[in-house]
């Protein structure tokens, strides 16, 4: 060992000091996810060139193809809070079987939007065996430690279209609206 190293004195075998902080602020669906969404979801059409997004509104049309072995799929973002940690990240999906679903479900008078119930999405499969089931939970209340955790976090999903980051918003810009219930 080098003089110059600092070895942990701790009963951790990791200290919390070595561990960055932050978490993600996009929620990405792996196995059960649970998601409250917050947000209307901002539709668009999502192509990618030189592996980076590119976003165009719905309302535009579908856009010409950068690679014609891969069309622009369509998409839609909004913000949702992570169940499992109660934080706030923006929810990106282009699987049709899960915006058909919050879709329907969306349109039943028995739900309605889901601005009020949790919703368990369940990735089993890899590649194009994957399948996607979407379950909503019993209506309930958010916490008020998430309501003020949302509210203390804006974003601006309309930001995606230029391809800037929702989260940076500066203060008297525009921003999603979050809805509670």
């Amino acid at each position: 060992m080098s003089k110059n190293a600092k070895v942990a004195k701790s009963d951790s075998f990791i200290s919390e000091g070595a561990v960055s902080g932050g978490a993600a602020n996009y929620l990405k669906l792996q196995g059960e996810t649970t998601i409250r969404i917050i947000s209307k979801p901002v539709e668009g059409w999502i192509d990618w060139v030189d592996k980076k997004p590119i976003r165009t509104p719905l309302s535009d049309g579908e856009p010409e193809a950068a690679d014609d072995e891969n069309p622009p799929k369509k998409f839609i973002a909004m913000a949702v809070v992570d169940c499992d940690d109660d934080s706030i990240k923006v929810l990106e999906l282009t699987q049709q079987s899960v915006i058909k679903a919050i879709r329907a479900l969306a349109a039943n008078p028995a739900w309605g939007n889901p601005f009020s119930y949790d919703l368990n999405i369940e990735k089993k499969g890899e590649g194009l065996k994957t399948k996607y089931t979407v379950t909503p939970s019993p209506k309930k209340a958010l916490g008020k430690d998430v309501i003020k955790a949302a509210q203390a976090k804006p974003c601006n999903l309309e930001k995606l279209f230029d391809g800037e980051d929702p989260w940076k918003v500066e203060k008297g810009e525009e921003v999603t609206e979050y809805f509670f219930k």
